[in-house]
């Protein structure tokens, strides 16, 4: 397949190009990613992040923008983009809320808290909200199984999720009203993520230092492997009230 040509070998209209000044911005922060790399064509999966920083999603424009300055043809760079799920391939909204279905998310309440948020929010799978705020979709552990069921908001954690819980954050989020992770980064926008992923510094104030950390769960497997025996916690009877906890 060539730049103008469809994977039906049909003729297919260029990519328009960015605004001069648009682009002369990206091609300095380009300038500064291909930088990094003792060879241009792995720089890449940073500039798609770039890209998508600028219009939300990876655009025609984007990837012919990425194949002109690292000398790669659109065919290339598309082979890259439409792999990785990571990239957006259409407009998406300021926010990316995803919610864990995998396993123990699923069984912990994830998939109620996924029906329930499309419900609430009138969208399928991937799907954006008419107002252009929050795209819902699915997704897999995020290696935070200690807190489930997690809901994620441009890759921010926001653990021990409820349906309600969900589509207040949810609601808080369209309103413009502050929403604040479980731990890590204070939110931003999918754009501003995007170029934070390109490799640009983050200057959200407490974003260097992490608030979490091991959940409950983990903890006990490491006072096991250190030897140490935890206490046993007594499941008692139903309708019968807990006394506490034994050796």
């Amino acid at each position: 397949m060539t730049d103008g040509q469809t994977s039906l070998g049909m003729p297919q209209l260029p990519a328009p190009d960015y605004p001069a000044e648009v682009r002369a911005r990206l091609e300095a922060d380009a300038k500064e990613i291909i930088a990094r790399y003792p060879g241009s064509r792995s720089a890449l999966l940073p500039l798609l992040h770039l890209v998508q920083s600028e219009e939300g999603h990876v655009t025609r424009t984007g990837m012919r923008f990425c194949a002109d300055v690292l000398g790669l043809t659109t065919a290339e760079v598309t082979a890259v983009a439409t792999f990785y799920t990571m990239y957006r391939r259409k407009p998406s909204g300021d926010y990316q809320v995803g919610v864990c279905t995998n396993t123990l998310c699923a069984v912990m309440g994830g998939d109620a808290i996924f029906e329930e948020l499309k419900e609430h929010l009138g969208v399928g799978n991937n799907e954006t909200t008419e107002d252009g705020k929050v795209t819902l979709e699915h997704i897999e552990c995020n290696a935070a199984c200690d807190f489930a069921p997690v809901v994620m908001v441009n890759w921010e954690f926001f653990d021990n999720q409820t349906p309600d819980s969900a589509k207040k954050m949810v609601d808080d989020l369209r309103a413009g009203r502050p929403v604040q992770p479980t731990r890590g980064a204070p939110l931003c926008t999918y754009k501003e993520t995007a170029r934070i992923l390109a490799g640009f510094p983050d200057e959200r104030e407490g974003a260097v230092e992490a608030t979490g950390g091991a959940g409950p769960a983990s903890l006990v497997g490491l006072r096991l492997a250190k030897g140490e025996t935890p206490h046993h916690k007594i499941v008692h009877p139903r309708g019968e009230s807990a006394s506490g906890e034994g050796e």
